[in-house]
């Protein structure tokens, strides 16, 4: 009988080692990206409390990976880019956190990281990030702002910066021998030309015509002989923040605007934004754009962390895969698929939710309305709390993503030893129910998380009970769940028409709406073959305004329609001159 119950304890502690494990497993990721986000603390003058990730440096070393993200007071480790582990700093760090940090792995011999809240430059390195020592080099740079370290494969050295509605991008060289030296003058670069580039303009949907957009977020890739200057505009809060790119022979220019710009752009979608972010080249040479999301439920500046497939084309163009930007992809270790869209839908869409509470506006239905900004409000955050959603007939699901929300938690600053408890249930009938997610032992905070079934479920309803979270009050942002419906795809869309305005950085899209369809892709691009460009919109409207062209340049549109069984054929490709 003892051995018996040795063995009972064994496969106990087994099945939740297996349980803890299960994203370890998982052949897809999602954005936002889930990891342990920090709270921030240095708004005191609205004493509103909300965790924010944004402005990463994701960079290869020795291997592995490194993650360095705005006031975070640390930074996170990865060995396959898609499971993060915080690592807390030992000593020289930056007493705040570092702001807008660039990072800079030098031959595999050490790694580089620069940036603090002041812009006073500190410079810090390391041969060991996993021992969380660093030391300061001797540095004597000043006042640069969102910098970005790059060292050239003959050793050459260059800052670049910039932060500014005003002022451009700029860069100086630096000291072969004596890196963080000065050696010549500075190199005024290139700055935001809103009046050509429409995507450049302030304001979401860029509607704002009185402020200036503003540049920030350098960050070098030398690709195949070019060099590849990113650049984010016009603003981290709304939902067109992107990355653009200019293009050079050498670091120091002449650079030339690339004609397909932006490079990294989610307007669309649950969440937005895709803006000052790094690009790293991942397992098996595929290149990921990491970048900052609008997420300002409780202030502009909440921010989350997304990542993308990016690519260089044949003629050099350089651009992130953003189609399907919010729903699930392949992880980058899936071998001949990194990034790419899995082909699961969302099946949770406006579909009816009813909940154990509700306090005040924040009603069930805003898990499931796309809308970041909306949320649920629990009543109370214990473990009586739930909320079911009727998917309204069965579907097969693959994955589920939770994405917690904030709601006056009154916390500030790192904190070690949050975690979440949960369990999804589903159920045919609404009667007999099963485990499709088992969080119930978990020890990990999961602000953003997803989930990939280890097996496809059919299921109608979809059930969340609480367990525990780390927070004051129960509230989410989402429960959305991923699948294939059992019902068919929609047609594709045959009519559209294409009105440029005479202000040439706008452009109206009009199709005829299709029965059935969730939502609607509006693909275009540079030429025919290169549509790299996508804009995610719910609904039926038939009908969208874009302001993001540049003047100068002629377009190819097409339209693919959606809904929770699969995508439409995509549309005929049309020009606009």
């Amino acid at each position: 009988m003892k051995n018996l119950q040795v063995q009972l304890v064994f496969l106990m502690s087994l099945a939740a080692f297996l349980i803890q494990a299960q994203d370890m497993r998982m052949d897809t990721y999602c954005n936002p990206l889930n990891v342990d986000y920090t709270y921030m603390i240095y708004n005191a003058d609205c004493d509103i409390s909300y965790r924010s990730g944004a402005d990463p440096a994701v960079v290869e070393f020795r291997g592995e990976y490194y993650m360095f993200v705005t006031r975070s007071h640390g930074y996170w480790h990865s060995t396959d880019l898609q499971n993060w582990n915080f690592i807390t700093p030992g000593t020289n760090w930056y007493p705040q956190g570092c702001n807008a940090p660039a990072a800079h792995n030098y031959k595999d011999s050490v790694l580089y990281v620069c940036g603090d809240p002041s812009g006073s430059m500190s410079v810090l390195y390391t041969d060991d990030p996993k021992s969380g020592n660093w030391k300061a080099t001797p540095t004597i740079l000043h006042n640069l702002q969102d910098p970005d370290l790059f060292i050239d494969d003959d050793g050459s050295a260059y800052m670049y910066w910039g932060s500014s509605n005003v002022y451009p991008i700029r860069v100086m060289k630096l000291n072969k021998n004596h890196r963080f030296i000065a050696e010549g003058g500075v190199h005024e670069l290139f700055t935001l030309n809103p009046e050509k580039h429409g995507w450049e303009r302030f304001g979401e949907n860029h509607t704002d015509t009185v402020l200036k957009g503003y540049m920030e977020g350098a960050w070098m890739t030398k690709h195949d002989g070019k060099y590849y200057l990113q650049y984010a505009a016009p603003g981290t809060e709304f939902n067109v923040y992107a990355d653009g790119v200019y293009v050079g022979e050498s670091p120091l220019g002449p650079f030339t605007y690339q004609a397909h710009n932006p490079i990294s752009y989610k307007p669309g979608g649950y969440i937005n934004g895709a803006g000052h972010g790094s690009t790293v080249l991942g397992p098996g040479n595929q290149y990921w754009h990491f970048a900052s999301m609008s997420l300002p439920i409780n202030m502009n500046w909440e921010r989350r962390l997304c990542m993308f497939p990016t690519y260089f084309d044949k003629e050099g163009i350089m651009y992130c895969d953003t189609r399907f930007g919010d729903y699930p992809r392949y992880a980058p270790t899936v071998s001949g698929k990194k990034g790419e869209f899995r082909g699961w839908m969302l099946l949770s869409y406006n579909k009816p939710v009813k909940a154990s509470t509700e306090q005040g506006e924040y009603k069930a239905s805003g898990l499931t309305d796309e809308n970041s900004k909306t949320f649920w409000l629990a009543a109370a955050n214990d473990d009586s709390q739930w909320v079911e959603i009727d998917l309204q007939q069965p579907a097969t699901v693959n994955a589920i993503q939770v994405n917690y929300n904030d709601y006056q938690s009154d916390m500030y600053g790192r904190y070690t030893g949050l975690y979440h408890r949960y369990a999804i249930e589903g159920s045919l009938d609404g009667k007999e129910w099963f485990v499709l997610v088992d969080r119930s032992n978990s020890f990990k905070d999961v602000p953003n998380d997803y989930v990939e079934l280890e097996y496809p479920q059919q299921v109608r309803y979809v059930r969340y009970n609480n367990i525990h979270v780390p927070t004051p009050h129960l509230s989410i942002s989402a429960i959305r769940v991923f699948g294939t419906g059992s019902g068919k795809a929609p047609k594709a869309v045959r009519e559209f028409t294409l009105q440029r305005h005479a202000d040439r950085r706008d452009i109206t899209i009009s199709w005829k709406s299709i029965k059935d369809a969730q939502g609607y892709n509006i693909l275009w691009g540079i030429a025919p073959d290169k549509l790299y460009s996508s804009w995610m919109i719910y609904g039926n409207k038939g009908e969208h305004l874009m302001k993001s062209l540049n003047t100068d340049q002629t377009y190819y549109f097409a339209i693919e329609a959606f809904n929770e069984n699969g995508v439409a054929p995509v549309s005929e490709v049309k020009m606009v001159e």
